[in-house]
């Protein structure tokens, strides 16, 4: 079974020009997802309202994966996410996510801690803006 992880989701989902929303959540999310950043949990459907809005504002970015551990059905990373925003801001974040995986591969939980280490205070929650 081939697994998913922070980087691939993070890429189509934000970084990945034409890629259809909801192709690119079926390829990485399953259908009971959830997600907990900095202690505000959202289930898919509010997930993807955040990611919609993130592709009114990114146009830019990169994902760099610092560490990674999978172990059974648990996936652990520490990453940082930069952004170009539309209008021409960047935005970067360090980001320590925890996660659990479906049968079929797909992040079924996702609970995260976003910390913001270049940017404006504005965007300290852009890691969970509708």
């Amino acid at each position: 079974m081939n697994r998913t992880d922070a980087r691939a989701a993070l890429t189509d989902l934000l970084l990945t020009p034409g890629l259809d929303l909801d192709e690119a959540a079926d390829r990485h999310f399953a259908p009971d997802y959830r997600q907990r950043t900095d202690g505000s949990w959202a289930n898919r459907t509010e997930f993807l309202a955040h990611i919609a809005h993130l592709r009114t504002v990114v146009a830019d970015g990169s994902v760099e994966v610092h560490d990674e551990l999978s172990s059974g059905d648990h996936y652990a990373d520490r990453h940082t996410m930069e952004v170009v925003k539309t209008d021409g801001s960047t935005v970067c974040m360090e980001v320590y996510l925890f996660a659990e995986f479906a049968p079929d591969g797909r992040f079924r939980r996702i609970e995260e801690t976003t910390l913001m280490l270049e940017g404006p205070e504005a965007d300290r929650n852009l890691g969970s803006a509708r």
